[in-house]
């Protein structure tokens, strides 16, 4: 049986067989092995393919680690937990987003904060300009589920207008290149803030103000799988989305 994770993977990253095997220092027909037979690397092997392709251990080889060493490398993408989102220093989402090469992400409600502070929207607009990807996610104002959350977290309409609010501010990025704003109708059980392989993630808790729930600092260990799931629920959000103004 074949691996047709690892073959699309090499497909998706336009990386031929030589070059992988050239990357990691092995020999090419290894590498088609690894492919045709379904065989499982050495775990040195495994993770500079994972690295090399930018993606998951686990994904291209579900079988080969234990529930146990997930559990284990996840543990480890805990960089750090906040009590509550103001207990954080201030410049953390600062330094998240400065410090992105490929990706900075933002999903939320309203993320008034962000949209507030000049300093960040000036990092969106230079990364966007280096060739980073942004894309921020905002709650639909007329969405049913924008008017629970804001019912839920004890805001009432609040929270339609801070999006409205939100929606203003990005205004000026929506004209640079590179950056992307939609808006989406989920019901968010957590904020996430992404700068390449790393997040925050403020949890959300009814009856109380995303400010004052927890913020984990969560950055991507390879065989690890909490990053990956807040990033495919990124990415589901994304898809199910509209772009602003549409």
């Amino acid at each position: 049986m074949a691996n047709e994770r690892l073959r699309a993977a090499l497909l998706e990253r336009g990386a031929s067989v030589a070059e992988l095997a050239e990357a990691i220092a092995v020999d090419p027909k290894t590498v088609e092995r690894w492919i045709t037979k379904d065989r499982t690397p050495y775990r040195k092997h495994r993770y500079a393919v994972a690295s090399f392709l930018e993606t998951d251990e686990s994904y291209l080889w579900p079988e080969a680690l234990t529930p146990q060493q997930v559990a284990a490398a996840s543990e480890s993408e805990i960089v750090t937990v906040y009590p509550h989102r103001w207990a954080a220093p201030r410049d953390a989402w600062g330094r998240l987003f400065t410090q992105a090469e490929r990706e900075i992400g933002v999903l939320v409600y309203s993320g008034i904060f962000i949209a507030q502070d000049t300093g960040i929207m000036r990092t969106f607009t230079a990364k966007a300009k280096a060739g980073v990807r942004v894309r921020i996610l905002l709650g639909d104002p007329d969405a049913l589920e924008g008017d629970r959350r804001g019912a839920d977290g004890g805001v009432g309409e609040g929270m339609a207008a801070q999006t409205r609010m939100a929606l203003t501010l990005y205004r000026p990025l929506r004209q640079i290149d590179g950056v992307e704003i939609r808006l989406h109708h989920t019901i968010l059980y957590n904020s996430i803030y992404r700068g390449d392989d790393q997040l925050l993630v403020n949890t959300h808790i009814y009856g109380k103000f995303a400010a004052d729930a927890p913020v984990m600092h969560l950055r991507k260990v390879l065989g690890g799988d909490m990053v990956s799931t807040y990033m495919e629920s990124f990415e589901n959000v994304w898809a199910g989305a509209t772009p602003a103004g549409s």
